[in-house]
Protein backbone atom coordinates (compact mmCIF):
# COMPACT_ATOMS: atom_id res chain seq x y z
CA UNK A 1 0.00 0.00 0.00
CA UNK A 2 0.87 3.69 -0.04
CA UNK A 3 1.61 5.84 2.72
CA UNK A 4 3.42 9.55 2.67
CA UNK A 5 4.18 9.15 -1.17
CA UNK A 6 6.28 6.11 -0.48
CA UNK A 7 5.47 2.71 -1.29
CA UNK A 8 5.93 0.03 1.49
CA UNK A 9 5.13 -3.80 1.58
CA UNK A 10 4.24 -6.02 4.16
CA UNK A 11 5.57 -9.81 3.54
CA UNK A 12 3.72 -12.56 5.59
CA UNK A 13 6.39 -15.67 5.64
CA UNK A 14 4.05 -19.03 7.05
CA UNK A 15 6.74 -21.43 5.50
CA UNK A 16 9.42 -23.23 7.25
CA UNK A 17 11.54 -21.25 9.75
CA UNK A 18 14.40 -23.10 8.38
CA UNK A 19 13.21 -21.10 4.60
CA UNK A 20 13.57 -18.01 6.71
CA UNK A 21 17.05 -16.69 6.21
CA UNK A 22 17.04 -17.67 2.09
CA UNK A 23 13.66 -15.89 1.99
CA UNK A 24 14.98 -12.94 3.84
CA UNK A 25 18.00 -12.36 1.75
CA UNK A 26 16.43 -12.88 -1.36
CA UNK A 27 13.66 -10.19 -0.58
CA UNK A 28 16.47 -8.03 0.35
CA UNK A 29 18.00 -8.29 -2.98
CA UNK A 30 14.96 -7.94 -4.87
CA UNK A 31 14.44 -4.40 -2.67
CA UNK A 32 11.90 -5.68 -0.51
CA UNK A 33 14.05 -5.17 2.47
CA UNK A 34 13.68 -1.12 2.27
CA UNK A 35 13.48 1.25 5.51
CA UNK A 36 9.10 1.17 5.16
CA UNK A 37 9.14 -2.39 4.60
CA UNK A 38 8.19 -5.16 7.10
CA UNK A 39 7.92 -8.87 7.61
CA UNK A 40 6.18 -11.30 9.67
CA UNK A 41 6.69 -13.85 10.99
CA UNK A 42 5.01 -16.87 11.65
CA UNK A 43 5.90 -19.27 15.09
CA UNK A 44 8.05 -20.90 16.04
CA UNK A 45 11.26 -19.55 14.88
CA UNK A 46 13.62 -21.91 15.53
CA UNK A 47 13.53 -25.13 17.73
CA UNK A 48 15.74 -23.60 20.47
CA UNK A 49 17.63 -20.54 21.52
CA UNK A 50 20.65 -21.13 19.06
CA UNK A 51 18.44 -21.73 15.91
CA UNK A 52 16.01 -19.08 17.09
CA UNK A 53 18.72 -16.36 16.86
CA UNK A 54 20.54 -18.18 13.60
CA UNK A 55 17.43 -17.63 12.47
CA UNK A 56 17.00 -14.11 13.59
CA UNK A 57 20.18 -12.80 12.63
CA UNK A 58 19.68 -13.51 9.13
CA UNK A 59 15.94 -11.73 9.72
CA UNK A 60 18.13 -8.90 10.99
CA UNK A 61 20.79 -8.72 8.15
CA UNK A 62 17.49 -7.52 5.74
CA UNK A 63 15.09 -5.70 8.62
CA UNK A 64 15.70 -3.76 11.42
CA UNK A 65 13.82 -4.96 14.60
CA UNK A 66 10.81 -2.23 13.87
CA UNK A 67 9.66 -3.64 10.70
CA UNK A 68 10.04 -7.05 12.43
CA UNK A 69 6.48 -8.55 13.38
CA UNK A 70 6.77 -11.93 14.70
CA UNK A 71 3.03 -13.12 15.38
CA UNK A 72 1.31 -14.97 17.66
CA UNK A 73 -2.29 -15.40 16.93
CA UNK A 74 -3.40 -15.38 20.27
CA UNK A 75 -2.36 -11.77 21.29
CA UNK A 76 -5.08 -10.97 18.68
CA UNK A 77 -7.68 -12.95 20.28
CA UNK A 78 -10.41 -10.15 21.45
CA UNK A 79 -10.45 -11.59 24.97
CA UNK A 80 -6.61 -11.68 25.73
CA UNK A 81 -7.38 -7.98 25.09
CA UNK A 82 -9.75 -7.46 27.48
CA UNK A 83 -7.13 -8.64 29.92
CA UNK A 84 -5.40 -5.71 29.21
CA UNK A 85 -8.23 -3.26 29.99
CA UNK A 86 -9.92 -5.28 32.95
CA UNK A 87 -6.53 -5.13 34.69
CA UNK A 88 -5.63 -1.29 34.28
CA UNK A 89 -8.67 0.11 33.13
CA UNK A 90 -10.24 -0.62 36.06
CA UNK A 91 -9.26 0.42 40.40
CA UNK A 92 -11.05 -2.54 41.41
CA UNK A 93 -8.82 -5.51 39.93
CA UNK A 94 -5.01 -4.13 39.87
CA UNK A 95 -5.03 -3.79 43.63
CA UNK A 96 -6.32 -7.42 44.25
CA UNK A 97 -3.72 -8.44 41.71
CA UNK A 98 -0.87 -9.85 44.07
CA UNK A 99 0.53 -12.76 45.99
CA UNK A 100 -1.84 -10.86 48.83
CA UNK A 101 -4.98 -11.72 47.40
CA UNK A 102 -4.38 -14.38 44.98
CA UNK A 103 -3.82 -18.06 45.42
CA UNK A 104 -2.71 -19.55 42.26
CA UNK A 105 -3.13 -18.94 38.52
CA UNK A 106 -4.14 -21.79 35.98
CA UNK A 107 -3.44 -21.33 32.23
CA UNK A 108 -4.93 -24.05 30.38
CA UNK A 109 -5.35 -24.77 26.58
CA UNK A 110 -6.57 -28.24 25.67
CA UNK A 111 -7.13 -29.63 22.14
CA UNK A 112 -9.12 -32.49 20.96
CA UNK A 113 -7.13 -33.17 17.50
CA UNK A 114 -4.70 -35.32 17.39
CA UNK A 115 -0.99 -34.76 15.47
CA UNK A 116 -2.41 -36.81 12.34
CA UNK A 117 -0.54 -35.74 9.02
CA UNK A 118 1.25 -32.94 10.72
CA UNK A 119 3.47 -35.35 12.74
CA UNK A 120 6.84 -34.92 10.95
CA UNK A 121 6.66 -31.01 11.94
CA UNK A 122 5.60 -32.10 15.41
CA UNK A 123 7.69 -35.20 16.72
CA UNK A 124 11.02 -32.68 15.93
CA UNK A 125 8.98 -30.09 18.39
CA UNK A 126 6.58 -31.86 20.97
CA UNK A 127 4.15 -29.63 22.98
CA UNK A 128 6.86 -27.68 24.94
CA UNK A 129 8.43 -25.66 21.87
CA UNK A 130 4.92 -26.01 20.34
CA UNK A 131 2.88 -24.43 22.52
CA UNK A 132 4.49 -23.29 25.56
CA UNK A 133 7.32 -21.28 24.41
CA UNK A 134 4.29 -18.88 22.64
CA UNK A 135 1.45 -19.15 23.36
CA UNK A 136 1.21 -19.77 27.15
CA UNK A 137 4.08 -17.94 28.01
CA UNK A 138 2.27 -15.05 26.20
CA UNK A 139 -0.51 -15.81 28.39
CA UNK A 140 1.19 -15.71 31.57
CA UNK A 141 3.37 -12.62 30.80
CA UNK A 142 -0.40 -10.57 30.08
CA UNK A 143 -1.45 -11.80 33.70
CA UNK A 144 2.00 -11.24 35.91
CA UNK A 145 3.49 -8.00 34.13
CA UNK A 146 3.57 -5.00 35.87
CA UNK A 147 1.19 -1.72 34.44
CA UNK A 148 3.05 -0.45 31.67
CA UNK A 149 3.70 3.64 31.42
CA UNK A 150 1.49 3.60 28.48
CA UNK A 151 0.50 1.26 25.48
CA UNK A 152 3.76 2.34 23.37
CA UNK A 153 4.57 -0.74 21.57
CA UNK A 154 7.92 -1.21 23.90
CA UNK A 155 6.49 -0.15 27.01
CA UNK A 156 4.45 -3.27 27.19
CA UNK A 157 6.73 -5.57 26.03
CA UNK A 158 9.20 -4.26 28.03
CA UNK A 159 7.11 -5.56 31.09
CA UNK A 160 6.97 -8.49 29.45
CA UNK A 161 10.19 -9.12 29.32
CA UNK A 162 10.92 -8.58 32.92
CA UNK A 163 8.39 -11.73 33.82
CA UNK A 164 9.96 -13.85 31.63
CA UNK A 165 12.97 -12.90 33.17
CA UNK A 166 11.83 -13.46 36.43
CA UNK A 167 10.72 -17.07 35.59
CA UNK A 168 12.48 -19.73 38.26
CA UNK A 169 14.85 -22.13 36.09
CA UNK A 170 13.35 -26.01 36.12
CA UNK A 171 16.31 -27.72 37.59
CA UNK A 172 17.39 -31.41 36.94
CA UNK A 173 16.27 -31.99 40.40
CA UNK A 174 13.08 -30.72 40.50
CA UNK A 175 11.73 -31.56 36.75
CA UNK A 176 9.26 -34.47 37.77
CA UNK A 177 8.22 -32.47 40.85
CA UNK A 178 7.16 -29.28 39.39
CA UNK A 179 6.77 -30.80 35.13
CA UNK A 180 4.02 -33.51 33.84
CA UNK A 181 5.01 -34.71 29.89
CA UNK A 182 2.51 -36.95 28.43
CA UNK A 183 1.76 -38.87 24.83
CA UNK A 184 -1.54 -39.56 24.15
CA UNK A 185 -2.65 -43.32 23.53
CA UNK A 186 -5.85 -44.68 21.71
CA UNK A 187 -8.88 -43.93 23.36
CA UNK A 188 -12.27 -42.19 22.52
CA UNK A 189 -12.76 -38.72 21.99
CA UNK A 190 -16.22 -37.13 21.12
CA UNK A 191 -17.57 -40.35 20.94
CA UNK A 192 -15.35 -41.71 18.24
CA UNK A 193 -12.35 -44.02 19.19
CA UNK A 194 -9.05 -42.81 18.09
CA UNK A 195 -5.42 -43.62 17.55
CA UNK A 196 -2.66 -43.49 19.29
CA UNK A 197 0.52 -40.69 18.51
CA UNK A 198 2.24 -43.63 18.29
CA UNK A 199 0.01 -45.43 15.52
CA UNK A 200 -0.34 -41.79 14.12
CA UNK A 201 3.41 -41.43 13.71
CA UNK A 202 4.07 -45.49 12.73
CA UNK A 203 6.76 -45.91 15.52
CA UNK A 204 7.45 -45.17 19.03
CA UNK A 205 8.42 -41.64 19.92
CA UNK A 206 9.46 -39.84 23.57
CA UNK A 207 8.05 -37.08 21.44
CA UNK A 208 5.61 -35.17 24.61
CA UNK A 209 2.01 -34.37 23.40
CA UNK A 210 0.68 -33.06 26.95
CA UNK A 211 2.71 -30.87 28.68
CA UNK A 212 2.02 -29.40 32.56
CA UNK A 213 4.38 -27.19 34.67
CA UNK A 214 4.45 -24.79 37.94
CA UNK A 215 5.82 -21.90 36.80
CA UNK A 216 7.28 -19.79 39.65
CA UNK A 217 7.93 -16.16 39.47
CA UNK A 218 10.07 -14.57 41.71
CA UNK A 219 9.45 -10.99 42.09
CA UNK A 220 7.73 -9.28 45.22
CA UNK A 221 4.19 -9.02 43.49
CA UNK A 222 3.95 -13.00 42.52
CA UNK A 223 6.87 -14.39 45.59
CA UNK A 224 5.04 -17.66 46.91
CA UNK A 225 1.75 -17.71 43.63
CA UNK A 226 2.60 -21.00 41.51
CA UNK A 227 1.47 -20.49 37.89
CA UNK A 228 -0.14 -24.06 36.85
CA UNK A 229 -0.12 -24.40 32.65
CA UNK A 230 -1.30 -27.44 30.89
CA UNK A 231 -1.65 -27.96 27.42
CA UNK A 232 -1.76 -31.07 25.09
CA UNK A 233 -3.53 -32.85 22.41
CA UNK A 234 -6.52 -35.04 22.33
CA UNK A 235 -8.41 -34.40 25.42
CA UNK A 236 -11.50 -33.99 27.04
CA UNK A 237 -12.34 -30.94 25.79
CA UNK A 238 -11.50 -27.95 23.23
CA UNK A 239 -10.80 -24.97 26.19
CA UNK A 240 -8.57 -22.10 26.06
CA UNK A 241 -8.72 -20.60 29.88
CA UNK A 242 -7.13 -18.57 32.54
CA UNK A 243 -8.40 -19.03 36.11
CA UNK A 244 -7.35 -16.11 38.38
CA UNK A 245 -7.94 -18.56 42.04
CA UNK A 246 -8.28 -15.61 44.64
CA UNK A 247 -7.60 -16.89 48.58
CA UNK A 248 -10.57 -17.72 50.91
CA UNK A 249 -11.96 -15.50 53.00
CA UNK A 250 -9.65 -14.85 56.61
CA UNK A 251 -12.72 -16.21 58.39
CA UNK A 252 -15.88 -17.03 57.69
CA UNK A 253 -18.94 -15.49 59.87
CA UNK A 254 -21.43 -17.93 57.74
CA UNK A 255 -19.70 -21.08 58.77
CA UNK A 256 -20.48 -24.21 56.97
CA UNK A 257 -22.75 -26.99 56.31
CA UNK A 258 -26.85 -26.05 56.53
CA UNK A 259 -25.84 -21.83 55.40
CA UNK A 260 -24.07 -23.49 52.53
CA UNK A 261 -20.21 -23.77 52.21
CA UNK A 262 -18.01 -20.44 50.92
CA UNK A 263 -16.40 -20.51 47.50
CA UNK A 264 -13.19 -18.75 46.93
CA UNK A 265 -13.49 -15.76 44.10
CA UNK A 266 -12.67 -17.31 40.92
CA UNK A 267 -11.79 -15.01 37.78
CA UNK A 268 -12.27 -16.70 34.69
CA UNK A 269 -10.68 -15.49 31.36
CA UNK A 270 -11.95 -17.93 28.64
CA UNK A 271 -10.50 -17.74 25.12
CA UNK A 272 -12.27 -20.70 23.43
CA UNK A 273 -14.02 -22.49 22.41
CA UNK A 274 -16.32 -19.26 23.51
CA UNK A 275 -14.88 -15.88 24.74
CA UNK A 276 -16.05 -14.56 27.74
CA UNK A 277 -14.68 -13.00 31.28
CA UNK A 278 -16.75 -14.11 34.60
CA UNK A 279 -16.17 -13.82 37.76
CA UNK A 280 -17.55 -15.89 40.35
CA UNK A 281 -18.95 -14.01 44.21
CA UNK A 282 -20.83 -15.45 46.95
CA UNK A 283 -24.37 -14.54 46.66
CA UNK A 284 -27.64 -14.90 49.45
CA UNK A 285 -29.41 -17.21 48.28
CA UNK A 286 -33.53 -15.83 47.65
CA UNK A 287 -35.73 -17.05 49.37
CA UNK A 288 -37.25 -16.58 54.09
CA UNK A 289 -35.08 -18.32 55.68
CA UNK A 290 -34.42 -17.16 58.83
CA UNK A 291 -30.77 -18.66 58.67
CA UNK A 292 -29.00 -17.10 56.03
CA UNK A 293 -27.86 -19.24 53.07
CA UNK A 294 -25.52 -19.12 50.82
CA UNK A 295 -24.70 -19.83 47.00
CA UNK A 296 -22.10 -19.02 44.09
CA UNK A 297 -23.05 -17.24 41.79
CA UNK A 298 -20.81 -16.57 38.22
CA UNK A 299 -21.34 -13.08 36.62
CA UNK A 300 -19.90 -12.69 32.79
CA UNK A 301 -17.89 -9.48 32.53
CA UNK A 302 -17.81 -9.81 28.66
CA UNK A 303 -21.26 -8.75 26.91
CA UNK A 304 -23.69 -8.55 29.58
CA UNK A 305 -24.91 -4.50 29.36
CA UNK A 306 -26.89 -2.94 32.67
CA UNK A 307 -27.51 -6.13 34.09
CA UNK A 308 -29.10 -7.89 30.96
CA UNK A 309 -28.18 -10.10 28.15
CA UNK A 310 -26.63 -9.19 25.02
CA UNK A 311 -25.25 -10.29 21.89
CA UNK A 312 -21.51 -10.73 21.56
CA UNK A 313 -20.31 -8.92 18.89
CA UNK A 314 -19.44 -10.90 15.61
CA UNK A 315 -16.47 -13.52 16.48
CA UNK A 316 -13.12 -12.02 14.62
CA UNK A 317 -10.29 -14.59 14.00
CA UNK A 318 -7.92 -13.63 15.55
CA UNK A 319 -4.68 -13.21 12.53
CA UNK A 320 -7.92 -10.31 11.42
CA UNK A 321 -6.41 -7.97 14.32
CA UNK A 322 -2.73 -8.66 14.15
CA UNK A 323 -2.53 -8.83 10.48
CA UNK A 324 -4.15 -5.06 10.71
CA UNK A 325 -1.66 -3.79 13.14
CA UNK A 326 1.20 -4.80 10.87
CA UNK A 327 0.02 -3.55 7.89
CA UNK A 328 -0.27 -0.21 10.24
CA UNK A 329 3.43 -1.04 11.88
CA UNK A 330 1.55 -1.29 15.49
CA UNK A 331 3.85 -3.99 17.40
CA UNK A 332 2.43 -3.76 21.08
CA UNK A 333 0.51 -7.30 20.05
CA UNK A 334 3.60 -8.51 18.53
CA UNK A 335 6.85 -10.13 20.11
CA UNK A 336 10.02 -8.53 20.28
CA UNK A 337 13.40 -10.35 19.83
CA UNK A 338 14.58 -10.76 23.61
CA UNK A 339 11.05 -11.64 24.56
CA UNK A 340 11.52 -14.36 22.22
CA UNK A 341 15.04 -14.90 23.81
CA UNK A 342 14.22 -14.98 27.46
CA UNK A 343 11.10 -18.05 26.32
CA UNK A 344 13.19 -20.07 25.18
CA UNK A 345 15.98 -19.51 27.58
CA UNK A 346 13.41 -20.86 29.93
CA UNK A 347 12.43 -23.71 27.68
CA UNK A 348 15.58 -25.26 27.00
CA UNK A 349 16.22 -25.09 30.28
CA UNK A 350 13.21 -27.38 30.92
CA UNK A 351 14.17 -29.03 28.08
CA UNK A 352 17.94 -29.87 29.93
CA UNK A 353 16.21 -30.93 32.80
CA UNK A 354 13.82 -33.92 31.07
CA UNK A 355 17.21 -34.85 29.08
CA UNK A 356 19.59 -35.10 32.51
CA UNK A 357 16.49 -36.84 34.33
CA UNK A 358 15.88 -38.97 31.55
CA UNK A 359 12.34 -37.94 31.67
CA UNK A 360 9.96 -40.04 29.33
CA UNK A 361 5.97 -39.31 28.08
CA UNK A 362 3.78 -40.81 30.13
CA UNK A 363 0.70 -42.25 28.87
CA UNK A 364 -2.92 -40.88 28.82
CA UNK A 365 -6.07 -42.43 27.43
CA UNK A 366 -7.15 -39.87 24.28
CA UNK A 367 -10.44 -37.88 25.66
CA UNK A 368 -8.65 -37.39 28.72
CA UNK A 369 -7.52 -34.36 30.66
CA UNK A 370 -3.79 -35.95 30.67
CA UNK A 371 -1.52 -38.36 32.47
CA UNK A 372 -2.73 -38.80 36.92
CA UNK A 373 0.52 -36.98 37.73
CA UNK A 374 -1.27 -33.65 35.84
CA UNK A 375 -3.73 -33.68 38.92
CA UNK A 376 -1.04 -34.60 41.43
CA UNK A 377 0.78 -31.74 39.98
CA UNK A 378 -2.01 -29.39 41.99
CA UNK A 379 -3.49 -31.55 44.39
CA UNK A 380 0.03 -31.96 46.17
CA UNK A 381 -0.47 -28.38 46.86
CA UNK A 382 -4.21 -28.67 47.80
CA UNK A 383 -5.64 -27.83 44.83
CA UNK A 384 -7.34 -28.92 41.74
CA UNK A 385 -7.73 -27.92 38.01
CA UNK A 386 -10.70 -26.12 37.10
CA UNK A 387 -13.43 -28.09 36.09
CA UNK A 388 -16.85 -26.69 33.89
Amino acid sequence: KARSGEEETTSFLAVSPSLYGRIVTAMKAAGLAEKNDRIVLEKPVGRDLESFREIDDAVADAFDERQVFRIDHYLGKETVQNLIALRFGNAIFEPLWNNLTIDHVQITVGETVGVGDRWPYYDEYGALRDMVQNHMLQLLCLVAMEPPSDLDPDSVRNEKVKVLRSLRPVMAEDAERVTVRGQYTAGEVEGRPVESYEAERGQPSDTETFVAIRADIDNWRWAGVPFFMRTGKRLAEKRTEIVIQFKPVPHSIFGHGERGDIYDNRLVIELQPDEDISLSVMNKKPGLEQRMQLQPIRMSLSWGQDGKDAAPPRRRVAYERLLLDALNGDSTLFVRRDEAEQAWKWVDELADAWTCRECKPLDYAAGSWGPEAADLLLSRTGRKWNVR
